[in-house]
């Protein structure tokens, strides 16, 4: 391996990682792709698609008991579940990852990845061998991001649960206490809860659940939350905590003088980019968050041009799909400039990580939205009006059993008559995001959309009843 030659270097092989190789070899050129841990990444073994197992059957469930006439002949079976849950992550096997990268064609390096220089990369193997790797033209940091541990007396020495133990659970805890109120709180909770952690405490620091989307979004979901008793305390800090017992109960103590106990802490209190010991300062980088980019998704600090850094480790979007079109965006930018083409026009240039990225909260409710939220308009200086509507007043949702409720909101920019950002609370909203996400990033003139027709009894008629409202 000792001083292998390639067109392009990626560090990391998660999904955002295999989609810059994809693209570069598509383009022409030849990518190594490092990885000392599994290929596929975060969201494949421990994220996005184990949480999204254990959370379906809460959905069925869900589903089925709002049918008059239709009812589960028992609990979910925690056991099958979880078995299920395995099988859908390969049971943390990554052979058919490497594959994937390998059919590329691109070549696989197992081995810590870290910068020794410009265009240089030195491949630590498990062994202890060392090699290094050089670029002709780019490497890409391509590391992700690692769960955020509040900096609170006793809670490392603690092992609190993150995402990754969540996810990978094979005992459900009677007692969880979760610290946070973010997306990953939020699923984890309920997706426990429904497996059997029948005592769940969630101790959040401010007001509201998901606290960066509408606040009736945060609303409705710790409603449903109390509904199915999930104890959900507002206000809260976390002040200590303690274990005592490797593996025993915890106590966790609040600014309120309250104390919890519980076989299990979860905490999901954010993220920090994977920017340790990858070697930024051999390169001249100092960093102690995120690396900076433009919207070619280079790393603004390398004046040579040659340092790209995509996916959460650059901060602008901390979302698998969104990584992958920023991975699209930097692959295709490299080829170009390896051809000598221009690299300046809009298809290569990341901008719908910031003003129409869409994101899904797979609770029950689903909340799902895209672009911005009205404070965040109005914050930006547009000219905002808003409508919303009850997506139980609509035919489809009506038909779908007793219960099904939630809240739609449209965001527009009333000066030139475009939507900013929507926001849809309800069972099964996920699949209707699409939709908002394109009128949101092309821009689509209400009076156009107004000619865009829902089918009817299906609950996607809530566009047609949001425009109404507006007044067209």
């Amino acid at each position: 391996m000792e001083d292998d030659v390639f067109d392009v270097v990626v560090i990391g092989a998660g999904p955002v990682g295999m989609t810059v190789a994809a693209r570069v070899v598509r383009g022409g050129l030849s990518a190594a792709v490092v990885e000392d841990r599994l290929a596929g990444g975060e969201c494949e073994y421990y994220g996005c698609i184990p949480s999204k197992a254990l959370l379906w059957p809460m959905e069925l469930a869900a589903e089925v008991g709002r049918m008059p006439g239709l009812q589960l002949r028992g609990p979910i079976d925690a056991a099958a579940v979880l078995a299920r849950r395995d099988e859908t992550v390969s049971h943390r096997n990554d052979d058919h990852e490497v594959q994937a990268i390998e059919k590329l064609p691109a070549t696989f390096v197992r081995g810590h990845g870290r910068l020794a220089g410009p265009r240089r990369v030195e491949v630590a193997s498990s062994d202890g061998g060392v090699g290094t790797l050089r670029a002709r033209h780019a490497v890409v940091v391509a590391t992700g991001s690692t769960p955020a541990v509040p900096d609170v007396p006793g809670l490392a020495a603690a092992h609190p649960w993150t995402n990754q133990e969540a996810t990978s659970v094979q005992r459900v805890p009677q007692r969880l206490a979760v610290i946070g109120a973010g997306p990953v709180a939020c699923e984890m909770s309920q997706a426990l809860h429904s497996l059997g952690a029948r005592e769940t405490t969630m101790l959040v620091r401010g007001e509201r659940l998901l606290a960066a989307m509408e606040p009736f979004a945060g609303d409705l979901v710790a409603r449903s939350f109390r509904e199915s008793g999930i104890d959900v305390r507002f206000g809260r800090s976390v002040t200590r905590v303690e274990r005592p017992v490797p593996g025993g109960p915890v106590t966790l103590h609040t600014g309120r003088g309250e104390q919890i106990v519980a076989d299990e802490i979860l905490v999901g209190a954010g993220r920090r980019p994977g920017v340790d010991d990858i070697g930024l300062d051999t390169v001249g980088v100092r960093v102690d968050g995120p690396i900076q980019v433009d919207g070619s998704l280079r790393a603004t600090a390398v004046a040579e041009g040659w340092l790209y850094a995509v996916g959460d480790v650059n901060g602008r979007n901390l979302l698998t799909h969104m990584g992958k079109y920023q991975a699209r965006v930097c692959g295709d930018v490299i080829a170009a400039r390896a051809a000598g083409a221009r690299d300046d026009g809009p298809a290569l240039r990341a901008t719908a990580d910031d003003r129409g990225a869409p994101q899904v909260v797979f609770t029950e409710p689903q909340v799902s939205m895209v672009g911005r939220t009205e404070s965040r308009a109005r914050a930006d200086g547009f000219t905002v009006r808003t409508v919303e509507y009850d997506v139980g007043d609509v035919a489809g949702a009506m038909v779908r059993g007793v219960g099904f409720s939630g809240r739609a909101k449209l965001v527009v920019d009333a000066d030139r008559r475009v939507v900013l950002g929507g926001t849809f609370v309800a069972p099964d909203t996920a699949d209707m995001l699409h939709s908002v996400t394109i009128a949101v990033n092309a821009e689509v003139p209400l009076d156009q959309l107004w000619h865009a027709v829902p089918p009817f009894p299906t609950v996607s008629e809530i566009w047609l009843r949001l425009l109404e409202q507006y007044g067209l």
